[in-house]
């Protein structure tokens, strides 16, 4: 066990493996793939042993018929069930998704599903009772053909809809693995003040980086434990490490994202410079920082103290020595509090 009592697990977030409430997305086929899946199941039933013909004509064909309405109305069911509810969402993943996707499409988009589900079902009661009441074969053969002329019908008419879902299914590969339940730290400063080494310093291995659906550059999730709760570790470079006139507004609705995460911010300093930016630089991203995540706590760090020590009253640290990270990490746990 480290000698802070930290145990910390590095999290590598690839573009398949999504947070819970995104992995049981299902893949979304099109209405073409419906309608053929539909059709072909529905041709391998066979005819029931009935010794009246016109009776097994009438018994083969609503099977068929209720095979179709299984197979469509069993899909769109596993995608209206399946993507997640704007509103029943976390405000993180809520804000997550109304960057990555039109959230008035999404909402028209399985609401348009929820509408074809109901005409099948619609379809299939009223070509029940007339297939039953059906005088002889060619009127039960017609009957059955125009209810599947009637259910591509309305597949067709929603297949843009589906489209649209197959694309959000892929934004939704991108969003990371990030637990708004847990307290979390969030990383923040310029590059090369020290956040990777902080990261490593308390991690038993290096830092796992992947894709996030809002910078080219990658996201590093960490989990530790200490006295007994669980906690995360995020570092977003290329949102958090740059002044406010560099990010575009895609990038500022992102930090907007992160503020809903609870926990604490650690700004990391670096008084020695060596990190390429002056203090006064750095301050002004600090102040930027305090401004976009007002109400959330912050602890403003001194990195590289065995390079530089300052008299302020900041915390100090070096991550590259491990000196001040049981004290900075103690600090971070008390200013949680209850979160």
């Amino acid at each position: 066990m480290d000698p802070m009592s930290v145990w910390f697990t590095n999290v590598l977030i690839h573009p398949d493996t999504n947070h819970p409430v995104f992995e049981k997305v299902p893949t979304v086929l099109t209405a073409e793939e419906i309608i053929d899946k539909a059709f072909r199941r529905a041709r391998s039933v066979s005819a029931p042993q009935l010794k009246k013909t016109i009776v097994r004509i009438r018994a083969h064909n609503l099977a068929r018929v209720f095979t179709v309405r299984d197979v469509v109305v069993g899909v769109l069911n596993r995608y209206i069930n399946g993507f997640p509810r704007a509103e029943a969402l976390h405000p993180f993943y809520r804000a997550l998704l109304d960057l990555l996707v039109d959230i008035n499409q999404y909402k028209k988009s399985l609401g348009a599903l929820n509408w074809a589900r109901s005409m099948v079902e619609r379809l299939t009661e009223r070509y029940h009772r007339r297939i039953k009441g059906a005088p002889d074969k060619e009127t039960v053969d017609a009957l059955r053909r125009e209810f599947y002329g009637r259910v591509a019908s309305v597949l067709k008419q929603v297949a843009d809809d589906l489209m649209f879902l197959a694309s959000v299914r892929e934004e939704f590969r991108k969003i990371p693995h990030i637990d708004p339940s847990l307290p979390t730290i969030i990383v923040a400063g310029f590059p090369n003040v020290g956040k990777s080494e902080f990261v490593r310093r308390i991690s038993t291995a290096h830092p796992e980086v992947a894709p996030y659906p809002f910078t080219t550059k990658g996201i590093t999730v960490g989990h530790f434990e200490r006295n007994g709760r669980r906690w995360q570790v995020v570092d977003t470079p290329g949102l958090l490490d740059r002044e406010l006139e560099d990010r575009n507004a895609i990038e500022m609705q992102a930090v907007l994202a992160l503020s809903y995460l609870k926990g604490v911010i650690l700004f990391i300093l670096d008084p020695s410079e060596t990190c390429g930016y002056p203090m006064e630089r750095q301050r002004r991203l600090l102040d930027q920082v305090r401004r976009e995540f007002k109400g959330v706590p912050l602890l403003v760090v001194e990195n590289k103290c065995d390079v530089v020590r300052t008299d302020t009253p900041n915390l100090k640290m070096s991550a590259l020595t491990g000196e001040g990270i049981e004290e900075v990490l103690s600090t971070v746990e008390w200013m949680a509090g209850g979160v």
